[in-house]
């Protein structure tokens, strides 16, 4: 029927309208191990006024620091932080090219990191909607109800995974203390209850040495 034809050529608008909008901003997350006087540089190509934001925390090991640093194409250093656990960082790019940013733990001696991090590219602006051009602009940018509710969703999307991925990170390094508080009460407990029988045996054999008789010697004389 004509109603049923005009209800899903509306569902396919609006499920093409929420694909393009997701597919419009770019996110990469990893977790890696990052051992001692070891640097880890990644690399990601980002294109002219786009904003990206870099977050990174230190889920195990050591101290949960960690030295992190960012280089735009040309080298010029945008951002350096030493002995973080978590931070986040928010720029936009007045430059096309290769971005690196750097995770260090070169200061560390002995302690291994795991390291989290998630860069996420793109933004408002990154939907394709132009503010300037007069009237034409204006007409092209005006955002029919479909528009603002798929991008309403599109938002509400982003956010939920956001506060997933926190709530995840907050539970594993929660896992991590807590798990490594177990070990040291285990191998303290462990250290005590030896320490308690050693001591138990000195006191006994102490005590059957301080009540022991000792044997009289007995001999003939000769005559």
């Amino acid at each position: 029927t004509l109603l049923y034809t005009i209800k899903f050529e509306v569902c396919k608008m609006f499920c093409l309208l929420l694909s393009a909008i997701v597919g419009s901003v770019v996110s990469v997350e990893m977790t890696f191990t990052l051992q001692e006087h070891e640097v880890q540089c990644f690399h990601e190509n980002i294109a002219k006024d786009t904003e990206f934001t870099l977050e990174y925390q230190v889920i195990s090991g050591g101290h949960f620091d960690i030295d992190c640093n960012l280089v735009s194409p040309n080298s010029k250093a945008l951002y350096k932080e030493q002995r973080k656990q978590y931070d986040s960082f928010t720029h936009k790019t007045v430059e096309s090219g290769e971005y690196t940013f750097c995770f260090s733990n070169e200061f560390s001696t002995f302690a291994h990191k795991t390291v989290y991090f998630d860069l996420d590219l793109g933004g408002d602006d990154s939907i394709g909607f132009d503010e300037e051009g007069g009237e034409e602009g204006a007409h092209a940018t005006a955002l029919t109800q479909l528009e603002s509710s798929a991008y309403s969703i599109h938002e509400s999307l982003r956010l939920v995974v956001d506060y997933q991925n926190h709530h995840r990170l907050k539970e594993r390094i929660g896992r991590e203390v807590a798990e490594y508080l177990c070990e040291r009460v285990q191998n303290w407990s462990i250290g005590q209850t030896v320490l308690i029988v050693i001591v138990a045996f000195g006191q006994v054999f102490m005590l059957r040495k301080l009540f022991d008789k000792p044997v009289a010697r007995t001999g003939k004389v000769g005559i």
